[in-house]
């Protein structure tokens, strides 16, 4: 429907300058967003126990690290592959050398199996609630590619597919803020994306709703809670500080993620969690490959490169950092020698937070 200025001028006769204004705002500028306030955030119930839930399957190749409890159900522990699981002796959960946290699974002891229905219909009642949100702030924003822009707090609706190139995208609000992104189709984070949080915005309070799968692509850097209908597949190197959930499978490769922070207290605030270090991508390399790393505060950040007797033989970053997700490019031009292939480490420290990760040079 078209609106001319005779139309302007008989809505604001016929009603007053409030509604009037309404009206001009809804129907002649669909393309301008004004957030009038955060929505509510969505309650994730005891889904919000778990890092990543699915219902049937997750699987995992490559060299990952989850901080945070594993479910999957109805599905059986057979579905959760890659982790080489070690039962606990209670039969209640079991461990993973990958997984800083428990894993659970349908078919494991009471009160295992009630805790996941529970937890599964809860993460289910979560996606309806984000998806049945009405009156959005914006509409159609952007057809969909979000790529360098910034997002402020408010509930977004796409009719279409999502994109995140990788020149990524910019979140931004207070700490107390809500984002809810309302997605009919598919979430495409493009290979090396960065998903940046700013002002103080929280991935606990980013709601990710997609009818379709989520994708994140390779070194990726996502942030927030994933409430995927279908499946949410992590490509190599990609990080997701968040959850992902997840109606049909998780699949992962070579991935680190972490739980949001629940911040109550300053201390808690600097945990090691709220730090990660990404394994490099590609791996094996010749001439360059790509380290990714996050930082949840300010600090002095040291990432260095040495070879196998402990020498350094490069420095990629040295200096004070505000808190993000950084990519950071090692060529072997950059070193102090001419490196021989072989087998490197590079190290990054922030705070009290160290982490040492392989990488390999085939020339």
């Amino acid at each position: 429907m078209q609106y001319n200025t005779i139309h302007i001028v008989k809505y604001f006769n016929r009603f007053n300058h409030f509604w009037g204004m309404i009206l001009i705002l809804t129907f002649i500028l669909p393309s301008i967003a004004f957030s009038q306030s955060s929505p509510e955030t969505v309650n994730l119930g005891t889904a919000g126990d778990f890092v990543i839930l699915a219902k049937t399957g997750i699987s995992c190749t490559g060299s990952t690290q989850i901080t945070g409890d594993l479910g999957i159900s109805p599905a059986a522990a057979t579905y959760i592959t890659g982790f080489d699981l070690i039962a606990d002796a209670s039969t209640t959960f079991s461990l993973s050398s990958l997984v800083t946290g428990k894993v659970f699974a349908a078919d494991f002891t009471e009160p295992t199996p009630t805790k996941l229905t529970t937890a599964i219909g809860d993460m289910e009642t979560a996606y309806t609630n984000a998806a049945g949100r009405l009156l959005p702030d914006f509409t159609e924003l952007y057809s969909g590619n979000l790529t360098g822009k910034t997002l402020i707090p408010g509930l977004y609706m796409w009719t279409t597919t999502v994109l995140v190139g990788d020149a990524g995208v910019t979140i931004s609000g207070s700490e107390n803020d809500i984002w809810i992104f309302q997605i009919a189709q598919n979430l495409e984070i493009a290979n090396g994306a960065i998903v940046t949080l700013a002002g103080g915005a929280k991935a606990s309070n980013i709601f990710w709703q997609v009818a379709g799968q989520a994708t994140l692509g390779t070194t990726a850097a996502m942030k927030g809670i994933i409430l995927s209908k279908t499946a949410i597949a992590m490509y190599t190197g990609a990080t997701l500080s968040g959850r992902a959930l997840a109606q049909t499978a998780v699949t992962i490769d070579a991935n680190t993620v972490i739980a949001p922070s629940t911040v109550t207290s300053i201390e808690e605030n600097t945990k090691l969690l709220n730090f990660s270090l990404s394994q490099n991508y590609p791996n094996p390399f010749n001439p360059s490959t790509m380290i990714k790393y996050s930082i949840m505060k300010a600090t002095q950040v040291s990432l260095k490169v040495y070879n196998i007797l402990g020498v350094e033989v490069a420095t990629l970053v040295n200096g004070h950092q505000n808190a993000g997700s950084y990519r950071v490019q090692f060529n072997t031009s950059q070193g102090k020698v001419n490196l021989a292939s072989g087998i490197y480490f590079y190290r990054l420290e922030a705070e009290s937070y160290v982490d040492t990760k392989k990488l390999i040079l085939l020339k």
